[in-house]
């Protein structure tokens, strides 16, 4: 490898100059020191090798050090672990070098930011894993990450497309809600932005297009909102600031997916910021009431969108009040009322929030947060991509708080059940759960819970998790618990199944020899021994004329024992792969044409894409490409997961098979309607139908139409034809999984 140019060096002293800029005033001389020589020791680690956009390595550490510092705001050994977070995994230095040079912290934290090795089926997850090992003890390690992929996607344009995919798919699904779950508000929405802006180039800038376009007039609505409340709060003698929040790429985008709207019925809603100096003499939730008072004296307000997050704080720390009025032009405005001190943990969020926690020793949710992480952590057998779904789902971002019958509060995400609580305060309190008393009020196990209810569980020493607990818990730990109970039943079962075998063939004079229990297992038709102990434990499968089972003749067993092996060696033979296909290029995007179609690619059946959706390309393990929509949630998780199989993929011109499609249609009823809509399929597409069903109710009718079409191209006209009906409102595809 070249060594870095006069060019590159500059380069390279002007990003550590910057570096040394946002933190000097915070640091004494002797941490700059040692910044400085751990900047000394990682530009001669990485000396001379560049990154895909052709820059010095080195570039990027010190680009994830000043994040650290400047965006969230960690300190001095935060920022030398930043610097090193790659020299173990890519260069010839070891942990002990670092541990000998920058001591023992330092060389955890960066311990913890180096990848394993191994199959990349389950390395991703694993890595993962490996660095939440150290979330409870040090918090720096996802910060640092975190930093580290924030920069990685923002120089995401050197990278190869199906790169691009996987970046951008896993910062959705774990980066995003992890920067969310710990506060870091600015950049979980760049990280969206960005993430969406390489998933979805089209829908990216054609929403950033609309922002611009629409920028001044919103100036304008923001800007006359204010004037009436600006002039109010000053005569309150308050240092404050008030602006307009821009709505990010990202949040416009997925309520449009949601909600089924237009850009312009999602940017309605305009929203402000309040943030008001507090003085220590202040009582900031005092002032933030004072406030919402001036606001609603000025506009009227929507009384279902008070939120009131500083009497009772999110679990990430997050405090504020907000509001929702009506401002000018007869908009929606939803307004934000924060202390400096609200803003900053609400800006910089975990490392803020330890700022402000001034020593005390109340248990933040934060912190019971990261317990229960480290509890979940705590169980080393669990398959690696279930850990990863299991962690997902304590990234809930929307929260209830509830009560138990003595007042404690507990804060469980939206959607909790009776006996997602129940396990919330002890296994043996879920285990044995046969319902619950809230408000007074008897209700099952699968009741759903809401923000004030007061539980209190009733319990049978009779009960026992069921299987179908398995749909009615919600939370991970929840879920844990319920697999930790079957785990331990089925071992019992195990246990006494050996045991009964073993006393009812003693009991015959036979030994529990292999020929014995590959006997059995002929008689019970099963492949394994532990399936065998688990059946006869439980009850299952009895052991009633055990001895019959030994009078056969050997004849027949030798047939029995041939037609086994015969048909294992036939599956075994069908299960083999006739043509592992031909090598796949995934630098370049992976031309799906319909005469390959089951050949050398298929459509996945979770998401059913029709030829002309946005799709990508998953490589299996027999080197044929599964074809998933991009919007579809299996998707995101393979791009977690198994990002290194993924490829781009592009449709050639599809005419000759037909693919189901659903359509949804409302409007006002009137004669001769169903004909035309009838008519546009039938005659003008010549596309079959293969189920139409109507509801009327009051003249407004909702239909839905399964048709059968060649691609998105024909679906797309069909929609935009029946637009044009007279009394039809909304036609959209439904996207069936």
């Amino acid at each position: 490898m070249a060594l870095e140019s006069e060019l590159d060096k500059r380069q390279i002293q002007e990003a550590y100059d910057n570096l040394i800029k946002s933190c000097r005033h915070t640091l004494s001389e002797e941490n700059l020191k040692q910044i400085q020589k751990a900047f000394d020791f990682a530009c001669k680690a990485h000396e001379g090798v560049r990154r895909k956009s052709g820059e010095p390595y080195i570039m990027h550490p010190l680009a994830v050090a000043t994040i650290v510092t400047k965006e969230i705001g960690l300190g001095t050994k935060a920022i030398i672990s930043s610097m090193l977070h790659d020299v173990v995994e890519d260069t010839e230095y070891t942990l002990d070098d670092i541990r000998t040079l920058f001591g023992d912290k330092i060389a955890t934290i960066v311990d913890g930011l180096t990848k394993l090795e191994g199959d990349f089926d389950y390395k991703q997850a694993a890595n993962f894993r490996k660095m939440l090992l150290t979330l409870s003890d040090d918090v720096r390690v996802i910060l640092i990450k975190i930093a580290d992929r924030l920069h990685n996607i923002r120089t995401l344009d050197s990278m190869l497309p199906n790169k691009q995919l996987k970046i951008s798919g896993e910062t959705l699904y774990i980066y995003a809600p992890l920067a969310h779950r710990l506060g870091l508000y600015a950049i979980k929405t760049e990280l969206e932005d960005l993430s969406l802006k390489y998933k979805y180039p089209e829908q990216y800038r054609e929403i950033s297009l609309q922002l611009r376009d629409k920028e001044e007039h919103r100036l304008y609505l923001v800007n006359q909102f204010i004037k009436p409340i600006e002039e109010k709060l000053k005569k309150e003698n308050l240092e404050f600031s008030i602006f307009g929040r821009p709505k990010s790429v990202y949040s416009i985008w997925k309520k449009m997916q949601v909600k089924k709207v237009s850009f312009d019925e999602v940017y309605d809603l305009l929203a402000i910021r309040i943030i008001f100096k507090a003085d220590e003499h202040m009582d900031e939730r005092r002032k933030c009431w004072e406030i919402f008072s001036v606001v609603t004296s000025t506009y009227n307000y929507k009384q279902d969108r008070i939120r009131d997050w500083i009497t009772m704080p999110k679990a990430n720390g997050y405090e504020a009040l907000h509001l929702t009025v009506m401002g000018p032009e007869g908009k929606w405005v939803e307004v934000q009322i924060r202390s400096e001190r609200m803003n900053e943990i609400a800006e910089r969020g975990f490392a803020a929030h330890w700022k402000y926690k001034t020593g005390s020793s109340h248990e933040s949710e934060l912190d019971k947060w990261i317990g229960r992480i480290k509890e979940m952590l705590q169980n080393p057998e669990s398959d690696v991509l279930e850990f990863l779904d299991d962690f997902k789902l304590n990234l809930f971002s929307s929260e209830i708080v509830v009560f138990t019958p003595n007042g404690e509060m507990k804060t469980l995400p939206k959607k909790a059940t009776v006996l997602d609580f129940a396990y919330e305060i002890h296994s043996d309190l879920g285990n044995k759960c046969i319902g619950a008393k809230i408000n007074h009020q008897l209700v099952p196990i699968s009741y759903e819970l809401r923000s004030g209810d007061q539980i209190e569980i009733l319990t049978s020493e009779k009960q026992k998790p069921q299987a179908h607990w398995f749909d009615i818990v919600t939370t991970a730990k929840a879920k844990q618990k319920v697999k930790d109970s079957f785990k331990l039943e089925h071992n019992q079962h195990i246990q006494l199944g050996k045991q009964l075998i073993e006393e009812r063939l003693k009991a015959i004079d036979k030994i529990p020899s292999n020929e014995t229990i590959n006997q059995l297992l002929t008689h019970f038709n099963l492949d394994s021994k532990i399936q065998m102990y688990a059946q006869v434990g439980s009850g299952l499968s009895s052991l009633d004329n055990i001895e019959t089972i030994f009078e056969e003749k050997k004849e027949a067993n030798k047939l029995i024992k041939y037609w086994r092996l015969s048909l294992g060696r036939k599956k075994k033979s069908t299960s083999e792969p006739e043509n592992k296909g031909l090598p796949i290029d995934k630098r370049k995007p992976y031309v799906l044409s319909e005469e390959n179609l089951e050949k050398n690619f298929t459509l996945a059946k979770c998401c059913n894409p029709i030829p002309g959706d946005d799709v990508i390309g998953y490589i299996d393990n027999n080197n044929k490409v599964i074809i998933h929509k991009k919007s579809c949630p299996e998707t995101v998780r393979i791009m977690t997961s198994e990002g290194d199989k993924i490829v781009t993929a592009t449709w050639k011109q599809f005419k000759i098979q037909s693919y189901l499609s659903s359509i949804i249609i409302k409007g006002f009823d009137r004669v001769g309607i169903l004909s035309e809509i009838a008519g546009i399929i039938s005659k003008d597409h010549n596309v079959n139908m293969r189920t139409v069903h109507f509801d009327t109710n009051d003249g407004v009718f909702t239909g839905s139409i399964d048709v059968y079409i060649h691609n998105t191209e024909d679906l797309d006209d069909i929609i935009s034809k029946m637009t044009k009906i007279k009394g039809i409102e909304i036609v959209e595809r439904i996207e069936k999984s």
